[in-house]
């Protein structure tokens, strides 16, 4: 029999027989205790199951259990054991549609008559356990897609049968475990032993490839581990990740409410809401006009045709809005603020002398999401993007993306976000420009982030559909990381609209654009910020950032004196004069996030004092309310940096 040669990455080569197994291979190129820690291996490239035969000469790429790549095998072999489970327990009347691996664990789609509830999930979970303690093997087998079809039709799975005939593969792949036949890609676990530590979580209702006309499933959510220790740490982080829910917490707060009769992905800000978010636009405003920004406002619809000559409609029109006729001409609501700014360059002439032009609005624009994707602030139909565009010269684009980094990652930080990823994303599958333009502006990205001595990662084909971008993922208190930032260079845009300036050569010159949004969604950067902080937030941006209570009636006329002082001094105050206990008063000003509590007796109204209590339950000294007023500032311009 033919041999070949396999090794393990940086390790001794060996000949075996055409045809030996990745598993049999391991066992003579790594030891006993390294090769338990083995769930898969990278195949010249692609990740394999440890049964796969191989053809010809090979280094192996051992994938740990623990590693990234290894927890996704992991959580997506326990999709396929949990429908197992499900299976065994409730028989072949339920269809399982998809169960892939995510982010934090996994998911499968059921479709059952009741659907499932958490009450149920000690009974899967102990169907699980026995088949893990049954150590059965995941066994993959080849077969043409007609032969699949047919398979799975006998097997009443209407949903794989779908899947399936939308499939251009002459050969697909499906995975058997005991009784359950799965349509899968792979690699999977060798067999369910494997398995050490899993947790179902939730459930959730799903329309079938998320089509609100297709019928409702059942969406059951898990996660799983290599060991125990990361499962307890994750359970912790989920628990304090509820606590922390921005749904729950702007409902506590008063900051923000979503009503049916207005309709879902809408947000009504509520006043304290509403006084959060114009701390947040107003301290934007200031450090952009302090970066040589100037404001812009544009309309909520354009002409249809404007979005056919950005592209949008061709390249974005599944995310927009369908359009409205106002005199007989098609309107559609906006996804985008480019265009209008591009519009506002075109309406006067311009000189090189000019630039760069730095245009930034806080611009509300409508993007069409389905109704299962909603969620909170996070997800919404409607929402203001954070936007700037600038205008400049070729030999102005470094500097400018210099800038603006520097602009962005101050801005983060005065919010908190220390922390954070740096990713430039290529170029898409569908794009427009030319090949040269889109090499110059990922070449522009890359060398700024180089220069900035930025550690950065590269997502391939994840660029915008006119051009490619750094995105900024920053990460909050839990760990958790949120897409936000993002800098677009865009040759595309200047040449569709025909945008030009006078050089100095005299010559008409088409300008380089960048796109800039540094929060993103304003709405999702304030979720964000609510569970960051869990509703505490910092004193410069907190909606109430001192609430003033009395002890007895006898001091509700030198509080309301206090109150109007400090009111006037341009301090957040509100106040509490109930006849009520004043543990109870406090204990509601906690739950509500104040950050300092005022309290008054009858001692503080004779000495013209105010007991300061932290929502924490310390005390500082007795002040005077004009030590207050200046002490209050002092760490206002201080947490703004």
């Amino acid at each position: 029999m033919t041999q070949i040669a396999i090794s393990v990455q940086d390790g001794e080569e060996k000949h075996f027989d055409r045809g030996t197994t990745v598993a049999e291979a391991l066992k003579e190129l790594v030891s006993n205790k390294q090769r338990k820690q083995i769930i898969a291996v990278g195949c010249n490239g692609l990740a394999s199951d440890l049964g796969v035969p191989l053809e010809e000469d090979t280094v192996l790429a051992p994938i740990l259990a623990s590693s990234e790549e290894g927890l996704e095998i992991l959580r997506h072999s326990t999709a396929h054991i949990m429908a197992l489970a499900v299976k065994k327990l409730y028989g072949p009347e339920v269809k399982v549609a998809i169960g892939p691996a995510i982010d934090d664990g996994f998911y499968y789609d059921f479709d059952r008559e009741k659907a499932f509830s958490p009450e149920e999930f000690e009974a899967i979970e102990q169907q699980m356990a026995e088949i893990v303690a049954a150590r059965l093997p995941f066994q993959r087998k080849s077969l043409k897609r007609e032969d699949a079809i047919t398979l799975f039709r006998d097997l009443g799975e209407e949903y794989k049968v779908e899947l399936l005939e939308e499939m251009e593969d002459d050969t697909v792949s499906i995975y058997e475990q005991d009784s359950f036949t799965d349509l899968c890609r792979g690699p999977h676990i060798p067999d369910s032993s494997w398995l050490k530590v899993f947790k179902l979580l939730r459930v959730a209702g799903s329309y079938w490839r998320g089509d609100e006309k297709r019928p409702m499933l059942t969406r059951i959510y898990g996660t799983a581990f290599s060991d125990k220790k990361e499962l307890k740490r994750y359970l912790t982080q989920l628990e304090e990740a509820r606590k922390r829910d921005h749904r729950k917490l702007g409902k506590e707060l008063g900051l923000f409410t979503i009503q049916d009769q207005i309709g879902p992905g809408l947000i009504l800000w509520q006043p304290q809401g509403a006084l959060l978010r114009k701390l947040i636009e107003d301290y934007w405003k200031e450090e952009h006009y302090k970066n040589g920004y100037e404001l812009l406002y544009t309309p909520h619809i354009a002409r249809q045709d404007l979005w056919k000559t950005s592209g949008h409609l061709d390249f974005y029109g599944e995310n927009m809005y369908s359009a409205m006729e106002i005199d007989e001409v098609k309107y559609q609501l906006k996804p985008m603020n480019c265009p209008f700014h591009i519009g506002v360059f075109n309406a006067t002439k311009h000189s090189y002398r000019e630039f760069p032009i730095r245009w930034c609005e806080l611009g509300t624009v409508y993007r069409y999401e389905r109704t299962g994707a909603l969620h909170g602030l996070m997800r919404v139909r409607g929402f203001t993007q954070d936007d700037a565009h600038i205008f400049c010269r070729p030999d102005q684009l470094e500097d400018e993306i210099f800038n603006i980094i520097d602009l962005n990652l101050h801005i983060l930080k005065t919010f908190g976000f220390a922390e954070y990823d740096v990713y430039l994303s290529t170029r898409p599958e569908k794009y427009v420009g030319s090949d040269e333009h889109w090499e110059l502006s990922t070449d522009a990205l890359k060398q700024a982030l180089e220069k900035k001595g930025l550690n950065y990662s590269i997502d391939p084909g994840e660029g915008v559909f006119y051009g490619p971008k750094i995105d900024i993922k920053i990460k909050d208190q839990l760990g958790r990381s949120w897409q936000c930032s993002t800098i677009q260079v865009d040759f595309n845009l200047p040449e569709r609209f025909k945008m030009s300036y006078t050089g100095v050569d005299g010559g008409e010159h088409q300008p380089i654009m960048i796109h800039r949004a540094l929060m993103g969604s304003l709405e999702r950067f304030i979720g964000i910020l609510i569970e960051h902080y869990a509703g505490g937030f910092p004193l410069w941006m907190a909606p109430e950032q001192a609430r003033i209570m009395n002890i007895t009636d006898d001091q509700s006329e030198y509080c309301e004196r206090v109150f109007a002082q400090l009111r006037h001094a341009g301090i957040r105050i509100a106040k509490d004069l109930r006849n009520e206990k004043l543990n109870y008063k406090i204990r509601e000003a906690q739950l509500k996030k104040v950050a300092y509590m005022l309290i008054v007796g009858e001692r503080e109204k004779e000495e013209g004092t105010v007991t300061v209590r932290l929502r924490d339950g310390k005390n500082l000294p007795p002040m005077r309310p004009e030590e207050f007023i200046d002490f209050i500032q002092k760490e206002c311009e201080e947490g703004k940096g």
